[in-house]
């Protein structure tokens, strides 16, 4: 009994030599060293370091993001460009930028009628969507528009969004209907007179004066994409390669008092209205010379600054909230946007390229070289 009792007790003083140190061999307790931990001077320098390298690589990141979101972007428009060429195949020209409910487009009725953007979808595998909808009295804002808007509810056109902008993919402003999708690529009408040099252009509309709604700008009609008509391949003489069918417009602009404003085209009412009338830019007044999905180039590419204060005055500089025709194309991707060719190809315009090319670019027939690479 006495020997279990002492056995217990020195087993509990090693224990507890155990848990104050070490026990050597011979019994003895050897204290154990302890690490020393990071000071709080260490713990600050390894933070600074993480921050650093995080601040290195955040630029890489990102740029690999736009990079992949401008290569989506670009893939986009290699797709309308094919519908377009599918179009051409099957109609033996390219669709209207934009007309009014009449029998040349299968309606009648006239109003506000759609855009190339809806003639397109049955050749961008949407010919279910383009099948129920109304081409009557107003397809683009007006009866016809009700039930179409009806249809595109809550449908994505993945196929018309560009994923570099931030500048937003439902249409604040549609007839009826919700989440309608906005249209962040635009037809080109052409360019306003005067930017060509020896060049005489009288294929365009004035408008009536009015400053924040329902002028427009002027309207061109020597582009591809151009309101009340169509042209087919052959019109094309500046050649396929060197016209431009379709830009970007879709990001903010700026206006004098620093306001950031989504002004386009496609962006107010959405992507499907058109133009209110079957004529073509004709060298007259159109009174309302607002043409949707649509741009005539006025302005060198992403002139971003500097606009009248909202709602904008489109009687005098064709840019503002209700809609500019002439709103210049604009992205967010750094140094310029990315068009559509005629010829189907896809090219990255720099936003230095001086204006006068860029309008030999959206005019179809004007005879000179453009000059761009």
């Amino acid at each position: 009994m006495f020997a279990s009792l002492v056995s217990v007790r020195r087993f509990e003083h090693r224990l507890h030599a155990l848990r104050r140190g070490r026990v050597a061999g011979n019994g003895s307790c050897i204290p154990l060293r302890r690490s020393p931990g990071f000071t709080l001077v260490e713990l600050l320098v390894v933070i600074a370091i993480i921050a650093v390298l995080i601040g290195l690589l955040l630029p890489a990141v990102q740029s690999a993001r736009e990079a992949a979101r401008r290569s989506s972007c670009s893939t986009n428009l290699k797709q309308v460009g094919l519908g377009l060429q599918s179009y051409h195949s099957a109609r033996g020209r390219l669709p209207p930028g934009g007309f009014t409910d009449a029998p040349a487009i299968g309606g009648s009725g006239g109003g506000w009628g759609s855009a190339w953007t809806v003639f397109l979808i049955p050749y961008i595998e949407m010919q279910d969507l383009f099948d129920r909808f109304i081409f009557t009295g107003g397809s683009g804002w007006g009866g016809g528009a009700s039930n179409n808007c009806r249809e595109a509810s809550n449908v994505p056109m993945k196929l018309y969004l560009c994923p570099s902008t931030s500048a937003g993919t439902i249409a604040p402003s549609p007839h009826s209907g919700s989440n309608i999708s906005r249209n962040h690529y635009v037809g080109i009408a052409g360019a306003v007179a005067g930017l060509i040099p020896g060049h005489t252009e009288t294929r365009f509309f004035t408008n009536s004066g009015a400053a924040g709604c329902c002028s427009g700008g002027i309207a061109g009609g020597n582009g591809v994409l151009y309101p009340g008509g169509f042209v087919n391949f052959r019109e094309i003489s500046d050649g396929l390669s060197s016209t431009m069918a379709v830009g970007e417009q879709n990001d903010w602009l700026f206006t004098q008092n620093g306001s950031r404003v989504s002004w386009g085209t496609g962006l107010l009412h959405g992507w499907m209205i058109g133009w209110h009338s079957q004529g073509a830019p004709n060298g007259g007044n159109a009174g309302d010379a607002r043409h949707f999905q649509m741009t005539t180039i006025r302005y060198r590419i992403n002139q971003k600054m500097g606009w009248p204060d909202a709602p904008g005055n489109c009687g005098a500089t064709g840019v503002c909230e209700n809609v500019g025709s002439n709103v210049p194309l604009n992205s967010a991707h750094p140094g310029g946007v990315h068009t559509l060719m005629c010829d189907g190809s896809v090219r990255f315009v720099n936003d230095a390229v001086a204006l006068d090319v860029i309008a030999r670019l959206a005019t179809r027939d004007d005879g000179q070289p453009t000059g761009a690479q």
